[in-house]
């Protein structure tokens, strides 16, 4: 079995509903399992933590989730054209991985949701690429062949899956297809590389 963990940090659901679509787009390729993580929120309050369970949705993403994974799917909120720092916080925690090589030549996607139509979504994407270059994985993105890339007014770039979370009435038609479309590509691609 083939699996893919797709990581995200959702504040108000918008990049968990994307995680859950690319989940259906990787589950669509025989052989190869989704597995959905988050990551805690960060307080600032020194003393606060997180509960070791979170109260609802994917539970926490440890070091090993990523060790184990055959490919990765990273998602997060937009906060002023990079990723939320919860994500950033978790990321910053991989050094481990990175001495190891652990990630490199895993394949790997990114994708995002913002509030607003110029909200930075392909800048975020761009920086949940750079820690994923540092480990050595084998970035992927959506092809134009994919007719809603050309065809969406809402998210989604050749970088990655995304959501315009400006009127939220959920995702749109093309969104889940660039999001399907990617946990497919990922999948397929992951599996190639894992028989290699």
């Amino acid at each position: 079995m083939t699996t893919l963990l797709i990581l995200y940090f959702s504040r108000h659901g918008a990049t968990r509903d994307l995680a859950y679509q690319i989940a259906h787009g990787v589950e669509s390729v025989q052989g190869v399992e989704a597995v959905l993580r988050t990551v805690p929120d960060v307080s600032t309050v020194c003393e606060q933590t997180a509960p070791s369970i979170p109260a609802e949705g994917a539970i926490y993403a440890t070091l090993d989730d990523l060790r184990q994974c055959d490919g990765l799917a990273l998602g997060s909120p937009t906060h002023f054209g990079n990723m939320a720092a919860p994500m950033k916080h978790f990321l910053d925690t991989t050094t481990p991985l990175w001495f190891a090589g652990a990630l490199a030549g895993k394949p790997a996607a990114v994708f995002v949701s913002t509030g607003s139509m110029h909200g930075g979504q392909e800048s975020t994407l761009l920086s949940m690429m750079l820690p994923l270059l540092h480990h050595g994985m084998v970035l992927m993105g959506i092809p134009y062949t994919e007719h809603a890339l050309r065809e969406t007014v809402t998210g989604g770039s050749p970088y990655g899956a995304g959501h315009l979370a400006m009127d939220d009435g959920g995702l749109s038609d093309h969104e889940k297809k660039l999001c399907f479309a990617l946990g497919a590509r990922l999948a397929k691609t992951a599996v190639k590389l894992k028989s290699a």
